[in-house]
């Protein structure tokens, strides 16, 4: 890429071509690319599956950096991460059969947390789903606000889930194995306890405003 190119998107009014944008396509078709393989070659899924994951961590840099912060962006972003986890665990079902109810329940936790997350956010009128007032929940925001936390929670959720998949093929578990899944698996339930939190959370915002409108509504009336 020629630096005139590279000047003409730091600088173009298009969205659609953002930086951090581009780095989210581009973890898509890996992403994909990694579901393709996922059934026939377990090595060159993993490569192509942890590089899209580990490019979540650099689009959010690169929008701060280049000022390409976009709420097209914060979507994908979050649509890129649901996606990718849970065509994941679709097939971690498949190969765990007995378990599938589990990664059934996974899936809907982490899609319903994370949806009721950011339309609660946007109802209160927050730029970001990112940004949390003192009374939400000290949990969430430590984990939305500091960086490495977020990081290391959203990394070894993903790894757990990668270590299951790569056992399948590679097993039986040795001591290495086993101490990865042990820490992966309890950054995985933290993770999933967090989704928990996310939900209440949320919960709790939209009864209030529900409760706040029907007064108002109802005060309406009365005059």
């Amino acid at each position: 890429m020629s630096a005139l190119s590279i000047t003409s998107l730091k600088t173009t009014k298009n969205v659609f071509l953002f930086i951090p944008n581009l780095i989210g396509y581009t973890r898509i078709v890996l992403a994909t690319l990694s579901l393709y393989f996922m059934p026939w070659h377990p090595k060159v899924c993993v490569i192509l599956y942890c590089i899209s994951c580990l490019l979540d961590a650099v689009d959010g840099v690169a929008a701060r950096h280049f000022g390409q912060c976009s709420k097209f962006g914060a979507v994908l972003d979050m649509v890129t991460d649901r996606c990718t986890t849970t065509c994941l665990l679709c097939y971690l079902s498949l190969m765990y059969q007995p378990w599938a109810i589990l990664f059934q329940l996974l899936i809907a936790l982490d899609f319903s947390s994370h949806y009721m997350h950011m339309y609660s956010s946007m109802t209160v009128g927050l730029s970001s789903h990112k940004k949390l007032s003192e009374s939400d929940s000290w949990f969430l925001r430590l984990y939305y606000n500091n960086n490495i936390v977020l990081f290391l929670m959203c990394a070894g959720n993903e790894l757990f889930y990668v270590t299951l998949y790569i056992l399948n093929f590679f097993g039986p578990i040795n001591g290495f194995w086993m101490v990865a899944l042990v820490l992966t698996g309890t950054i995985c339930l933290a993770k999933n306890f967090i989704n928990v939190i996310q939900i209440v959370n949320a919960s709790r915002v939209l009864v209030s405003i529900d409760a706040e409108e029907r007064e108002k509504a109802l005060s309406a009336k009365e005059l």
